[in-house]
């Protein structure tokens, strides 16, 4: 077994949180879930939803986060241990876009919170 830096192994984090999103989420990758969901109109309180439903096992795993994550840490996992050089340059470019990401999402969300301030600030 290789002896896996602290980097590297931060870089997996990284790019098996960024590959497990673009399948579950990212509209690139909607044509690989397409065939395998379903919609579905539910009734909540707040009036009625249309929601993708899994038709297979296989559909469950593209649509469940934590399912695909293990899978993509499988993959990314076992691919760096077998062809480390290869595999290192997507590790490197799915760790950048799963970083980005991340920070995206922390200056999104308080982005809004600022917002949101200001327009009660507005109101008083």
């Amino acid at each position: 077994m290789s002896n896996i830096s602290w980097m590297t192994y931060i870089m997996l984090i990284l790019a098996s949180y960024r590959l497990t999103h673009l399948i579950v989420f990212d509209k690139i990758t909607e044509f690989i879930r397409k065939p395998f969901v379903k919609k579905v109109k539910v009734v909540t309180d707040t009036g009625t939803e249309t929601k993708e439903v899994p038709t297979s096992m296989f559909g469950y795993l593209l649509k469940c986060y934590w399912c695909a994550g293990i899978w993509s840490a499988v993959l990314l996992g076992g691919a760096y241990l077998l062809f480390p050089r290869v595999t290192f340059v997507f590790i490197l470019i799915f760790s950048i876009a799963g970083g980005q990401s991340i920070i995206e999402t922390f200056v999104g969300v308080n982005i809004k919170k600022v917002d949101y301030y200001s327009e009660l600030k507005k109101k008083d």
